[in-house]
């Protein structure tokens, strides 16, 4: 048993089996409302995840993955148009179909670096949501295409119902699911980081001439590393227009691309764990400001102009005092174990 418990790889799998099982619990005492918030809060921090090992550990800046994002949520969307698929059917062939965009992308990206990756996926930002304006027989043009919620199977509605005693609403299912994939997201990253893959990533990041040295392809592993991360776009796309319930233009404009790049660097480049609180502060922050604003007596169009402000201050503050975000930086003041020597 020690043995086991002592394989970095199995210890991760059985602290998300328990997060998983303590979360349903958590996501059942709570209100629609609130589970929204989850199911908000999980689609953001999936796709600022795969931003954020994008970024902190390989190296590339993008200010695109919006727009992958706005492929998953289209593919939900055309596939449910068709009738009723499977959930796990949905999220699959939204993180197939994102793949193979991000793998086109990123051979392009692979051969450019600094400001001109940043500036081609930023054009990739403007570029797909006006794809649905122009084809807006296929989708929907400017309102959209309307996202049916996909109903609970059968087994998933028992095992619930046994577990919490309650019936299965539509808010609860979505937060479920959306959490269900944040874990199982960050499960796969961060024993993809830990990896020999993951090493290589850094190598590529920190010193390209001295990795070449070392026999790594820096193409190949850029490339790689994009997939990736566009992989955890598409899926947050499907979650995002499944809670939704609606894949439109207006919801994946550069806005989003920018406001999953704001994540990373409140939490932290490189931290799945900033990530998360990242797309937190960012979900939570805007909507608790409004209420204060509104308690305050300000007017409501005063109080929702008052969010970006209290946001973009915060987002500067952090820059100033704790440049590595807050998770990075916290890191620095809590002590490290020491390594045995053999």
């Amino acid at each position: 048993m020690s043995r086991l418990l002592g394989n970095p790889m199995l210890r991760r799998v059985l602290v998300a089996l328990v997060l998983l099982v303590a979360s349903v619990f958590v996501i059942d005492l709570l209100s629609g409302y609130r589970q929204g918030q989850v199911a908000n809060i999980a689609y953001l921090a999936i796709a600022a995840g795969g931003l954020s090992v994008l970024t902190g550990i390989n190296g590339q800046l993008s200010l695109g993955h919006g727009a992958f994002m706005a492929i998953g949520a289209y593919t939900t969307a055309l596939l449910l148009e068709r009738g009723e698929v499977p959930v796990i059917v949905l999220l699959l062939a939204s993180i197939v179909v994102a793949m193979l965009v991000g793998a086109v992308v990123g051979v392009a990206a692979a051969r450019l670096h600094g400001p001109y990756v940043a500036g081609a996926t930023l054009a990739l930002a403007v570029a797909v949501p006006a794809l649905a304006v122009h084809f807006r027989e296929e989708l929907g043009g400017e309102p959209g295409l309307r996202v049916s919620t996909p109903d609970v199977p059968v087994a998933v509605d028992d095992a619930l119902f046994f577990l919490t005693g309650t019936e299965t609403e539509t808010a609860q299912w979505m937060a479920t699911i959306s959490v269900a994939c944040l874990i199982v997201t960050f499960l796969l990253l961060r024993n993809l980081s830990q990896s020999r893959v993951g090493r290589r990533w850094r190598a590529v990041r920190d010193d390209p001439v001295a990795a070449q040295l070392a026999g790594i392809n820096l193409g190949p592993n850029r490339v790689v590393c994009f997939i990736v991360s566009t992989a955890c776009a598409g899926l947050a796309g499907s979650l995002m227009a499944m809670v939704t319930r609606i894949a439109a233009p207006s919801g994946f404009t550069l806005t989003l691309s920018l406001t999953l790049l704001m994540a990373v660097v409140l939490g932290g480049l490189g931290t799945l764990t900033g990530a998360l609180i990242g797309a937190a502060l960012l979900t939570v922050l805007p909507v608790w400001v409004t209420n204060l604003g509104s308690s305050a007596g300000l007017s409501d169009l005063q109080s929702a102009e008052l969010a970006p402000l209290v946001l973009g201050l915060t987002t500067m503050a952090v820059v100033l005092l704790a440049p590595a975000g807050l998770v990075g930086s916290l890191a620095r003041y809590l002590p490290r174990p020491r390594r045995s020597r053999s």
